[in-house]
């Protein structure tokens, strides 16, 4: 009787399984299953694919615009609005995968080019390629199903610079510029393609390593252009006179992290200079393409620049958070600015718990009085708010309570605190203090809300030649034996200033040794192959030593 019943459960799942697969090559041939089912089948791409791509050039006495009931255009002026006469755009035709019609053909490739890739390149047989305006190729198919390829096209946008990378999932940058006619000092504009549906991204999970040990790497000011960037105050000044700022930048940046390897970027605010990044998205791609080719996690705050490019603060962090590794939230916005949150990093194995709890503030630019506090803007009540309430909620949390070290906690911000300006603290042989530091004139109490919520240490960027890190206890003479570092993260980038008598840019690494409850610090600086530069030790068994 039991293998009666065995063999007829293993009949009906073979005759179960032959049905659905013929079922399922019935509808790729003759597309038999209604949309509804259909779009829940592994090849199918929910959303739209593309049927047309094109470019469309206007004067200012002709329209750019075309169909809009047939076009979608790429909110992205070809010439950055930089053209004295013209303007371009790229535009689209979209469709849902259920309303293409017999007649439509689903873009498959795109190539940019004088001459048509049949001519051009080999083993394109006898491939079909339509010309568009400016060296735009295109290789579509009406074939059934055509749509449901991995290799259909379903999105194209618009990157520039020779620069330009692309560092988002299932998307593709095209190697030739678009072909227009130009100014030399526009950067070029370059094409991105997504193929096949969009990728979900996993968010990261920071975790202390098995052997006890977490590295955090602090890039500060990076000032990326759109399209190359010239150098600013460059030293060593670079063979031939020429200096290109952002590879420059990045190859620092690439080789600071090959050799320290940390387990997570902090970038510590302007990773965008806003005046030279007409379009801030190539300018943001580029960061994070050097951190997710090496897999890398990353979470930013952003400066008094970032957002005096195209992109204001809610849509850089809206941008950031959808690229693959980043760490980076909006934070609540009931608080003032964008970027105030904390990332979590877990204990090593499987473990839940937290071991080290990093907090980001946004210190916003300017001063919003400039008639009674000159200079730069500052923490405000509800950022303070909610870090005690932060703060206070996760040391009751189970995550925390159950730690079995010493858990640790950090912070990072772009602008200075005021008691940066404390000279007299500085601590010997942590670095310089070339400049001095432009923290704002309102003191709004954020150091002694720090050390009240066992904050070690808060490290800033913003005065590009300091890199040096000073100790303040807490304001009340009760409450004096708890204090902080302050620390620079000095300037990384050549697109932001230098000078100061030779300043060379420089990253600042955070090494944690959770065993010990150990954390010690160093710089990294551009062009020298001694490693570590003014290493000093924070913390030491959990106690923030007076350096």
């Amino acid at each position: 009787m039991t293998r009666r019943i065995v063999r007829t459960g293993i009949q009906l799942g073979v005759l179960t399984f032959l049905v659905l697969l013929f079922i399922f090559i019935l509808d790729n041939r003759f597309r038999v299953l209604p949309n509804k089912i259909h779009g829940y089948l592994p090849i199918h791409h929910e959303g739209l694919v593309l049927i047309d791509v094109t470019v469309t050039t206007c004067s200012l006495i002709s329209s750019c615009s075309l169909d809009s009931d047939k076009w979608h255009r790429v909110e992205k002026d070809l010439y950055l609005d930089q053209g004295w006469f013209s303007h371009a755009y790229v535009y689209v035709q979209r469709k849902r995968e259920e309303d293409l019609l017999d007649t439509d053909r689903v873009v498959f490739d795109l190539r940019i080019g004088r001459l048509d890739p049949t001519v051009s390149e080999k083993d394109q047989g006898a491939q079909r390629w339509e010309s568009r305006n400016a060296g735009i190729w295109l290789l579509r198919s009406s074939k059934r199903h055509a749509s449901d390829s991995e290799k259909a096209i379903t999105a194209v946008d618009v990157l520039f610079g020779a620069d330009a990378v692309e560092p988002r999932t299932g998307w593709e940058i095209k190697d030739q510029a678009l072909l227009l006619s130009a100014s030399p000092d526009i950067p070029e504009p370059r094409l991105s393609i997504r193929r096949g549906t969009p990728k979900s991204l996993a968010k990261p999970i920071p975790r202390v390593r098995k052997d006890g040990k977490f590295k955090i790497l602090q890039v500060s000011d990076l000032h990326f252009s759109t399209g190359l960037g010239v150098c600013r105050d460059p030293e060593p000044p670079s063979p031939g006179g020429s200096c290109d700022a952002d590879p420059r930048t990045l190859e620092f940046v690439g080789s600071v992290l090959d050799a320290e390897r940390p387990d997570i970027v902090v970038l510590s605010g302007d990773q965008v200079n806003g005046e030279t990044a007409p379009d801030a998205q190539s300018a943001v791609f580029k960061f994070a393409e050097v951190f997710v080719k090496r897999n890398i996690p990353y979470a930013l705050i952003f400066g008094n620049h970032d957002d005096e490019g195209s992109l204001d603060r809610a849509a850089l962090m809206s941008l950031t958070q959808s690229l693959p590794l980043s760490l980076s939230e909006p934070g609540p916005a009931t608080v003032d600015g964008v970027g105030n949150y904390v990332v979590e990093v877990l204990a090593r194995g499987t473990s839940s718990h937290s071991a080290i709890t990093l907090y980001l503030f946004d210190t916003h630019g300017y001063s919003p009085d400039e008639t009674h506090f000159k200079g730069y803007d500052w923490l405000k009540k509800s950022q303070l708010d909610w870090l005690r309430e932060t703060a206070g909620s996760l040391r009751n949390s189970a995550a925390h309570k159950d730690y079995a070290h010493i858990h640790l906690n950090m912070a990072f911000v772009h602008i200075p605190l005021p008691e940066y300006r404390n000279a007299g603290n500085l601590v010997p042989g942590s670095g310089k203090r070339l400049e001095t530091p432009t923290a704002p004139g309102f003191n709004s109490g954020a150091k002694d809300a720090f050390v009240e919520n066992s904050i070690f240490a808060v490290s800033c960027g913003h005065d590009h030649a300091n890199d040096y890190c000073t100790v303040e206890p807490h304001s009340d003479p009760k409450k004096a034996m708890n204090r902080m570092w302050m620390c620079y993260g000095g300037g990384a980038g050549f697109g932001g200033y230098g000078g100061y008598g030779g300043y060379r840019r420089r990253v600042r690494v955070w090494d944690f040794d959770m065993n010990e409850a150990r954390v010690e610090t160093w710089v990294r600086i551009e062009g020298e192959d001694s490693g570590r530069v003014n290493a000093k030790v924070v913390v030491e068994e959990g106690k923030v030593l007076e350096g």
